[in-house]
């Protein structure tokens, strides 16, 4: 069995965490061992570096500090978990990756998608996310949900300006590299974004 690697992208309060749980039941049933990871954290010391990026405290916090501190997470959590697991055929879901950082840094902050990316060839290495599922929901209702659910974190209470931004960001990246990020509506019901979900991971890794 190979290893599959999935990650799940998308704005604050887009229902990544409750599509992550329906993909793991369904991979599961396939055969797979799962390892879900979620970003920044993972690791014992990247969930160190998601206190410092997210304490809403930081404000001080340099644009470049931050994406340099995601970019650490992800090298730590790459390194420990997700290529160990890739090379043992398992299945990885991991809530959030590189994407998160082209377009909240990268886009939202103003520091360039390509920037972003090329500090981060040296977080990745050679592992690169297979599928790439992108949660499409406007910003202001998925500051809305957010709210609902729980305190604010430092990202979480930027302006809607700024989360506008970053979904667009989104949207572009989905255009640019349409074969491996696939947008989804995230406002359709769980179950019918679910089923859209498998029908992608059975078209690139189950069809014979």
């Amino acid at each position: 069995m190979e290893g599959i690697f999935i990650t799940m992208e998308g704005p604050d309060g887009s229902g990544k965490t409750t599509q992550i749980e329906l993909l793991k039941t369904y991979l599961e049933e396939k055969g797979y061992d799962i390892v879900i990871a979620r970003e920044p954290g993972g690791t014992a010391i990247g969930e160190v570096i998601r206190e410092v990026i997210l304490n809403p405290e930081h404000k001080e916090m340099s644009h470049m500090t931050e994406l340099l501190l995601y970019a650490s997470a992800r090298a730590q959590l790459v390194n420990q978990v997700i290529a160990p697991a890739l090379l043992e055929g398992k299945a990885v879901i991991c809530d959030r990756f590189v994407e998160s950082s082209a377009v909240y840094q990268g886009i939202g902050r103003g520091l360039g998608v390509d920037t972003v990316y090329e500090v981060n060839n040296y977080a990745l290495g050679n592992v690169k996310p297979m599928l790439t599922i992108f949660m499409d929901l406007d910003a202001d209702q998925g500051i809305r949900r957010k709210k609902k659910q729980a305190e604010l974190d430092r990202m979480e209470q930027e302006d809607l300006s700024f989360h506008e931004r970053v979904v667009e960001g989104y949207r572009m990246l989905a255009k640019l590299y349409p074969e491996r990020i696939v947008p989804i509506d995230a406002m359709l019901p769980i179950e019918e974004i679910h089923k859209k979900i498998v029908d992608e991971v059975e078209k690139r890794f189950f069809a014979k």
